[in-house]
């Protein structure tokens, strides 16, 4: 003879407690996302979570270099009197952040928004009059003015 230790009631009740548990055991082991960069030109946007990024803290020295130097993944076509729009997570701004072209610092200081708006014929301009480039690689570098925290690529690409 057999003797069940649990109701049928009390049966469902523990598997679906197990069920619960083996679920939050899953999402725990799951990377946070992180935060999100996005560039919008008109009526299109790319976004983008970051390309080197150590949940907050400084990158290591190390990596640095290799990661302004991550080809973007993502890419937007712009015309030459485009405005292009940046937009940041508040927690990027919170630190604040600058822009990079072709892996060097384009500003002395970091911003402290969420969105900024600069116009395209600024990212095309060439030095000594020689042609201008069809498309710019603009990084995106989360910093507290101190220490890197993130670093975010997106490409720019010349409308025809």
């Amino acid at each position: 003879m057999t003797v069940a230790f649990f109701s049928g009631s009390r049966r469902r009740a523990a598997v679906a407690l197990g069920a619960v548990s083996a679920g939050l055991l899953v999402l725990s082991a799951c990377d946070k996302p992180t935060p999100i960069a996005t560039v919008t030109v008109g009526s299109d946007s790319i976004h983008s979570e970051a390309a080197c990024y150590n949940d907050g803290d400084a990158i290591k020295e190390s990596q640095i270099q290799q990661c302004l130097n991550k080809k973007a993944e993502k890419s937007i076509t712009v015309a030459m009197d485009d405005k292009i729009r940046f937009g940041v997570d508040p927690e990027i701004a919170d630190n604040g952040w600058t822009i990079f072209l072709g892996g060097q610092q384009a500003e002395p200081e970091p911003y402290k928004k969420t969105y900024r708006t600069i116009p395209a014929s600024a990212f095309f301009s060439t030095q000594g009059g020689g042609e201008a480039p069809d498309n710019t690689q603009v990084t995106i570098v989360e910093n507290t003015g101190k220490k890197l925290t993130g670093i975010w690529h997106f490409q720019l690409k010349k409308e025809s």
